[in-house]
């Protein structure tokens, strides 16, 4: 399983960087994102993305998805996992634990005090980051659709 979800971590690698653009104009590669999963009402860069790039490449390599923009919806999808390996989806709270807001993005790996994902909109760009791990909220594996 570990090679096959390489596939959506080497992709969002290969879009290192990619970021938002200031002002009235939007990225139109992360607007595709939107597009390509059925969120065409999305006018703008601006609105929150982590959910989107993963559920985008998630789609483009046929992996199962939340087909939902919200980050928390990706503990709905795949298998729970409490040891997580490199490129497992992992989500976090924010604001309050028991807000809807959260974030979305892959593991990459963990300390005591930190997790690391590679995710989007993370410093509005797809970026590695590291989050408290008391913001965590779970992991998850995505398996493959057939």
């Amino acid at each position: 399983m570990m090679i096959l979800m390489n596939e959506i971590l080497e992709e969002m690698l290969s879009n290192y960087g990619l970021s938002e653009i200031d002002g009235p104009l939007a990225h139109p590669d992360i607007m595709e994102f939107f597009y390509d999963i059925g969120f065409s009402w999305v006018k703008d860069d601006s609105t929150a993305w982590c959910s989107a790039a993963l559920n985008y490449f998630a789609k483009k390599h046929m992996f199962e998805r939340s087909f939902r923009l919200d980050a928390r919806s990706w503990l709905k999808v795949g298998e729970i996992v409490l040891e997580p390996k490199l490129g497992d989806v992992v989500v976090f709270w924010r604001k309050a634990y028991d807000s809807w807001e959260g974030h979305v993005g892959l593991y990459i790996n963990s300390n005591e005090k930190y997790i690391w994902c590679l995710g989007g909109n993370q410093s509005n760009s797809i970026s590695i980051a590291a989050y408290p791990r008391e913001r965590l909220l779970g992991y998850r594996r995505l398996r493959k659709i057939l």
